[in-house]
C-alpha cells in the first residue's frame, strides 16, 4: 500500500496554487490597453494585507527553505512606504536582503502632510478646540513633526530611497501617494472648520511634501539607473511642476525617455492655468523624450476643468506605439480632440475623455463620428460626466455638486482598502475632485453616473466591433452621428452611455480604414 503523499512532496506549481488562494497572484496583472488599468494599477491605493493572510503568508514561508523562497514574491512584489522613521526603516532593511529586493516591482511611496511650521502650537490648537478632541494626543503630532524634520535635516530618505531603487532590479512601477492618518485628518478639519481663532503659524501642507517627494523620488531612479518604466502620481500638486523643472530639468528627460506609462492628476485647483501654462515646456520635454508611451493620462480636479488648449500640454506629439490615451477636466474645443486622436488613429485601443467640456461652438456628435469611422483599433471610449462648459458652468452657479467616484474616499468607501484609520485626503472637499475608478466594486447606486453601468471595465467578446461581417442592417444603433440626440447644450447620463456603445460599434466592414 503506497504510504500517503505529504504537503513537501507536492510541486511548486501546487504550492502556488496555494498562495494564490491567500494572496493574489503577483504577476497577474491588467494589461495597460485595459480600460481598468487606470484604476486597479494605478490610481488604487496599494491594499493592505488582512492580518490573518499575512500571517498565513508569514507561516507558511516559516515551513522550509523552500516554501521561503516559494513565497518571497507574494509578500514583496508590490511594496508601499511611508515616509517615517519606521517605515524607511523597513525598506533599508529589505533592501539589504537581494533575494528579497529583487522581486519587487511596484513600489508605492505613501508621503503625509508635511509640518511646515508651529509645530509647538499644536497643543494650543487641540485645547482651543473642546473637549471632544480630548483623545488626540499632542506628543503624537509633535513625533511627527520632529521625525519628519530628522528625516529631511538628514537626508535619510534620499538615501534609503536610493539604496532601495539600485535594488529593486525587478522594477516596473513607481506611484507616489498622499497619506492622511485619521489624526491629520481632525487637525486639518479643526483648522479649517472651525470659527475659533487659529493658532498663528500651525501649517500642515501637501505642496513641499509632493515637492520633496517627486524630487528625491526622481533622484533615486535616475542615479540607480532603474529599470522601471511606468510613473504614476494621482495626487500631484501644480506648483510641484515649476519646481521640478527649476531644480531637476535633466532628470525629467532622462527618466521620460524610460517611460511605457504616465499617469498624473493634478489635485488642487489653485491658480492652475497660469501654473500649467508656465509648465507647458516641461510637459513638451517630458513627452517628446517619452517615446516609448503606451499610455497616457493627464488629469484635473473635476470641479476646476482645465482651460488651456490640448496642444498646451501635448505639443503635437504622435506616439506610435500608443494604446491608451486619457484627460480628465479639461474645457476644449471639438477639433483638439479629432486632431489628436487622428494622429493616432491607426493604434489607439482604449480612449478616456471624463469630464470634459466642450467650449461654444463645438459639438460632441463631431467627435463621435470621427471616433466611430476613423480609429481603426478603438476597442473602447469612456465619456463619463462629458457635457457642454455653459451647462457646467451654469450647474456650479446653482451650487449643483458634481461627485466623482473619487480615489479620496470617506471611511465608508468600497474602493478604499486601507482600514478606517488610514485614508487618503479625506476631506470632504477633495472628495469632489478625486479621480475616477473603472471598477466593479459598487453595484449598490441606480442608473447614474456612479450606477453599475458606468463602472462598465471592459466590452464583451461579442460586440460588433468584434464581428468580421457588416452589421449595418442589422444594428438598432442610431445610422449617423446627427441621430445621436446631441442638442449641443447637455448632456444626461442614459445619452453619452449610448454614445460609447455607437462609438465601438462600428461596423466593420464599412467604416473607413
Amino acid at each position: 500500500m503506497p504510504e500517503p503523499r505529504g504537503l513537501l512532496t507536492l510541486s511548486n506549481e501546487l504550492l502556488k496554487d496555494v498562495l494564490d488562494c491567500i494572496e493574489a497572484d503577483p504577476d497577474r496583472t491588467v494589461n495597460i490597453d485595459r480600460r481598468a488599468y487606470l484604476s486597479v494599477e494605478s490610481f488604487r491605493l496599494p491594499s493592505l494585507p488582512e492580518p490573518s493572510r499575512a500571517q498565513d503568508i508569514g507561516n507558511f514561508r516559516l515551513v522550509c527553505r523552500r516554501f521561503a523562497e516559494i513565497a518571497i514574491p507574494y509578500q514583496f512584489a508590490k511594496l508601499a512606504t511611508r515616509f517615517s522613521n519606521n517605515g524607511l526603516e523597513r525598506l533599508d532593511k529589505i533592501c539589504s536582503h537581494s533575494h528579497l529586493a529583487k522581486h519587487t516591482r511596484k513600489f508605492s511611496y505613501l508621503v503625509p502632510y508635511f509640518y511646515v511650521e508651529g509645530r509647538e502650537q499644536i497643543e494650543q490648537l487641540l485645547e482651543s478646540r473642546g473637549a471632544h478632541h480630548h483623545f488626540l494626543d499632542p506628543s503624537l503630532f509633535r513625533k511627527k513633526a520632529d521625525d519628519q524634520r530628522r528625516i529631511l535635516y538628514t537626508k535619510e530618505d534620499a538615501r534609503i530611497l536610493g539604496k532601495a531603487m539600485a535594488a529593486f532590479v525587478s522594477l516596473q512601477h513607481v506611484q507616489i501617494l498622499r497619506l492622511q492618518d485619521e489624526a491629520d485628518r481632525i487637525l486639518l478639519d479643526m483648522m479649517e472648520g472651525s470659527e475659533l481663532p487659529r493658532p498663528a503659524m500651525l501649517d500642515l501642507k501637501w505642496t513641499p511634501a509632493c515637492i520633496h517627494a517627486t524630487s528625491t523620488i526622481a533622484q533615486a531612479l535616475l542615479h540607480s539607473k532603474s529599470p522601471f518604466s511606468r510613473f504614476s502620481g494621482p495626487m500631484m500638486n501644480s506648483q510641484s511642476a515649476l519646481v521640478i523643472t527649476d531644480q531637476i530639468p535633466q532628470t525629467v528627460s532622462l527618466l521620460a525617455s524610460r517611460l511605457t506609462c504616465l499617469e498624473l492628476h493634478f489635485d488642487d485647483s489653485e491658480a492652475l492655468n497660469e501654473r500649467m501654462r508656465a509648465a507647458s515646456e516641461l510637459f513638451k520635454t517630458v513627452f517628446m523624450a517619452a517615446e516609448n508611451l503606451q499610455a497616457v493620462h493627464v488629469g484635473f480636479p473635476s470641479r476646476s476643468p482645465l482651460d488651456l488648449r490640448l496642444e498646451e500640454v501635448f505639443h503635437g506629439v504622435q506616439w506610435e506605439k500608443l494604446r491608451a490615451f486619457g484627460i480628465q477636466s479639461w474645457r476644449l474645443d471639438a477639433d483638439e480632440i479629432v486632431q489628436l486622436a487622428r494622429r493616432h488613429r491607426t493604434v489607439l485601443r482604449g480612449l478616456r475623455l471624463r469630464d470634459v467640456q466642450l467650449r461654444e461652438g463645438s459639438m460632441w456628435k463631431d467627435v463621435l463620428a470621427m471616433l466611430r469611422s476613423e480609429m481603426e483599433q478603438l476597442e473602447w471610449v469612456s465619456l463619463r460626466r462629458v457635457d457642454y462648459a455653459k451647462h457646467f458652468d451654469e450647474l456650479w452657479a446653482d451650487c449643483m455638486e458634481i461627485v466623482d467616484g473619487s480615489l479620496e474616499g470617506s471611511e465608508s468607501d468600497n474602493e478604499d482598502d486601507f482600514p478606517a484609520h488610514f485614508s487618503v485626503a479625506g476631506s470632504d472637499n477633495d472628495q469632489e475632485d478625486g479621480i475616477d475608478f473603472d471598477s466593479e466594486d459598487d453595484h449598490s447606486l441606480a442608473d447614474t453616473d456612479q450606477g453599475p453601468d458606468a463602472n462598465e471595465i471592459a466590452l464583451s467578446p461579442n460586440t460588433t466591433a468584434s464581428l468580421p461581417f457588416c452589421t449595418c442592417s442589422r444594428s438598432s444603433d442610431p445610422a449617423s452621428a446627427d441621430d445621436l440626440g446631441d442638442n449641443g447644450i447637455f448632456v444626461f447620463y442614459q445619452q453619452r452611455k449610448m454614445w460609447e456603445q455607437w462609438v465601438i460599434g462600428r461596423c466593420p466592414e464599412h467604416s473607413c480604414t
